[in-house]
């Protein structure tokens, strides 16, 4: 699989390497402009969107699933730009699955605008789950994976 960074535009991301439970390695992108989100207390509500899938013998998915995942992830940043509700944070992908993290302040507008994004998509096996995590504990776990030059 090739990592694009096509969302990039939309934000300061980075990628780096980290490993699963398991032992296979996870392409960790993550998002560093979040401060004016993290900095409002409504974006207290962690949105994970899970898109498990049949990878690689390294866990990775097939480059045409590969692809499907950029688009998605496209459309997605394209929709929470234009009506800010959400901010994604961080992107997994790796061991059998791509995940998505988000911020939001509204679960209900959030799912109103997650399917409006997808809604040019394929059917996809998508599993969803939120918590509160207004300390944003998930996000502060995820930056610890970034390489830092000096």
């Amino acid at each position: 699989m090739t990592e694009q960074t096509h969302y990039n535009a939309a934000g300061d991301w980075w990628t780096a390497p980290a490993d699963s439970e398991s032992g296979n390695l996870i392409m960790v992108t993550g998002r560093r402009d979040v401060e004016r989100f993290r900095s409002n207390p409504k974006f207290s509500i962690r949105v994970e969107v899970t898109w498990p899938y049949e990878g690689d013998a390294t866990g990775m998915p097939f480059e045409p699933t590969a692809k499907l995942m950029e688009e998605a992830t496209e459309a997605l940043q394209r929709a929470f730009d234009k009506d800010p509700v959400a901010v994604m944070t961080g992107i997994y992908t790796g061991d059998g699955q791509r995940n998505w993290v988000f911020y939001t302040l509204s679960l209900n507008i959030f799912g109103r605008k997650l399917n409006e994004a997808l809604a040019d998509m394929p059917v996809l096996p998508l599993e969803i789950s939120a918590e509160n995590d207004s300390e944003w504990a998930e996000y502060d776990e995820m930056s610890n994976a970034e390489i830092k030059l000096d």
